[in-house]
């Protein structure tokens, strides 16, 4: 069975105290019958107090926004997976399209992640997904199956145990506009025949693939419903308990 999991990517928001705040008020309000796997990434700064704040709750972790692609030395301002993984994270998030976008993150470099996340035992969720003009020419299956295919398929089916897919329409990032429950589904469903055809149906099966386009408290119940839709990376509704708690209980 893949897990239901509703990650909260805080991007560069919040200090100190108001993240402390959050995950306090969060993980008070959590029912005691929480079954969804509840990932916190906070800025790297926070990472290690979320994560200790973190230790009692068997389905709340913390994960990391990037990765450097290096082990270490002389890269001023990058982040190792190894000091990530000395700060009790479990999880990092690669290839995401703010990353990809502003950095000029590409497969190849996002391979390399791969690699120094997995160095380090740390989990990863891989994002992709496609641009408005992508969408409208007709482009985002192939767009899609290049990002996975390239940064992901040299794993073994073990290997890929420790992923986690979140598909993020780039055009419904930040701008109020959501995915149809159907364009949702769609690409979710492409992505996990891709699996199918790489690593067998099992596999596939056992993969949890998220929703990350403008997800919030008003939607996620019918997103969360579909067949292949396993839960959400959300951005701006992770910043409210309230929204956020709302979300996590939405299947």
């Amino acid at each position: 069975m893949r897990k239901n999991i509703v990650a909260g990517n805080w991007k560069m928001n919040l200090n100190r105290v108001e993240g402390i705040a959050l995950v306090e008020e969060v993980l008070a309000k959590l029912p005691t019958d929480n079954n969804t796997h509840i990932i916190f990434a906070p800025a790297f700064v926070y990472l290690h107090k979320v994560a200790k704040m973190c230790a009692n709750t068997s389905k709340v972790v913390a994960a990391a926004q990037d990765c450097s692609s290096n082990e270490k030395g002389a890269f001023t301002g990058e982040v190792s997976a190894s000091m990530l993984a000395s700060c009790s994270a479990r999880y990092v998030v690669l290839g995401h399209s703010e990353r990809r976008a502003n950095f000029t993150e590409t497969n190849a470099l996002l391979k390399t992640k791969v690699a120094q996340a997995f160095e380090n035992d740390l989990k990863v969720i891989f994002c992709c997904g496609e641009s408005l003009a992508q969408r409208e020419n007709g482009d985002h299956f192939d767009w899609i199956k290049s990002q996975i295919s390239e940064s992901l398929f040299h794993l073994s089916a073990d290997e890929f145990k420790n992923i986690v897919i979140a598909y993020e329409p780039i055009w419904a990032i930040g701008t109020g506009v959501t995915a149809s429950t159907d364009q949702a589904q769609e690409i979710h469903a492409f992505i996990r025949d891709l699996l199918v055809e790489k690593y067998g149906e099992e596999a596939a099966e056992s993969t949890s693939i998220l929703y990350g386009g403008s997800c919030k408290p008003s939607n996620a119940k019918e997103l969360f419903s579909s067949q292949d839709i396993d839960g959400g990376l959300i951005g701006g509704a992770s910043l409210k308990a309230d929204d956020f708690l709302a979300i996590t209980q939405s299947f």
